[in-house]
């Protein structure tokens, strides 16, 4: 049993005991202290208060939560300190609502109901910034908009946490993010993700939108924003070639005919008729097309990366995110009679 300290013996003090007990089960408080002139009860629910002063003798290893008022911590900690007392927790407003939310989701359990509050719904969209550590610092600080939310790729590669989400966590490929790159993020979102509409960034590059493009897109019926497409010379197939490894682009049309042999012919048609793509694999849309085009894509660029393996050069070895994103220019293309498809433009920040 771990035993603990609480300073204070009133309302304050005596919940907070209710939240630590409840939440432990191994937890026992041994004592309330006070060092004020109040009047305090004697002991609460069996558990003694003691009135303390720095020649009280304590248990110096038993944790000690302040549960008092915040202005009195600051004070109450120095003289814990100098009483031998080796951890002091500052229970602030912030503490004491990450303890409560916890306290009340047990008790609804146990009585049978669901305690959800507003907040637990996912936001109607939210478009997410893929972020690695190995990015360059931006020259001017960007500050992210209510809507977008950054997403650390390639966590899995590093003992460095720099976002709150991170592709590692749950159903990922996160170790695959040197060849992948935002495709790790994508992944992520495919397996997670639960906002009505999805939208992928990078921190260098993100989308040209109005203020209020949630409401546009629901109101006229937008499934899918792509970034506005390039436009390449002197096809998106002869493009690729010239630019990457050709054999790579070879490989990828034969795993698309295995894989997906009824849409083989459209895209091969596709890639030499066409030179327009969207690129930087940018995109804003609803989940379930999100799903879709997922479970349509992964499968050819895992089976590419599987065959191809690694490439020497670090910008070629990128292969699977160059090839993403002609396959999801061709996927929608494909598709043009299911969704509704509209463009935005994209900053590029320095």
């Amino acid at each position: 049993m771990k035993k603990i300290y609480i300073v204070g013996a009133h309302s304050r003090s005596q919940t907070l005991g209710k939240y630590l007990t409840k939440l432990n089960m191994d937890v026992c408080v041994e004592a309330y202290l006070v060092n004020n002139d109040e009047l305090n009860p004697q002991e609460i629910e069996g558990v003694p208060v003691i009135h303390f002063d720095e020649n009280t003798i304590l248990h110096t290893d038993y944790p000690v939560y302040l549960g008092t008022r915040g202005m009195y911590h600051r004070i109450l900690s120095e003289q814990l300190t100098r009483m031998g007392m080796k951890e002091i927790i500052s229970v602030t407003p912030e503490l004491d609502m990450e303890f409560r939310n916890k306290y009340l989701k047990l008790y609804y359990k146990e009585c049978g109901c669901e305690f959800v509050k507003i907040n637990d719904f996912p936001d109607i969209a939210c478009i997410y910034v893929v972020k690695s550590v190995y990015d360059k610092p931006l020259e001017t600080e960007y500050i992210l908009k209510s809507y977008e939310r950054e997403i650390q790729v390639g966590a899995a590669l590093t003992g460095s946490k720099i976002c709150e989400i991170r592709d590692d966590v749950g159903m990922h490929i996160s170790d695959k993010n040197m060849q992948f790159c935002e495709l790790t993020g994508l992944y992520w979102l495919w397996k997670h993700a639960q906002n009505r509409y999805i939208g992928m960034e990078h921190y260098r590059r993100h989308f040209i939108l109005k203020d209020n493009w949630e409401g546009v897109m629901v109101e006229n019926q937008i499934d899918v924003i792509l970034s506005t497409p390039l436009l390449v010379n002197p096809n998106i197939e002869q493009n690729y070639k010239n630019r990457h490894v050709e054999s790579d682009w070879d490989y990828m049309l034969q795993a698309l005919k295995q894989i997906h042999p009824e849409d083989y012919e459209s895209a091969i048609a596709f890639f030499r008729d066409s030179n327009l793509y969207s690129p930087c694999n940018m995109f804003i849309m609803r989940k379930e097309i999100l799903n879709k085009l997922c479970r349509w894509m992964f499968p050819i660029i895992m089976q590419c990366a599987e065959h191809i393996g690694v490439h020497g050069d670090v910008y070629q070895n990128r292969y699977p995110g160059f090839m993403a994103e002609r396959l999801m220019t061709f996927y929608f293309q494909n598709h043009k009679s299911e969704y509704r498809l509209v463009y935005a433009d994209k900053n590029f920040l320095m």
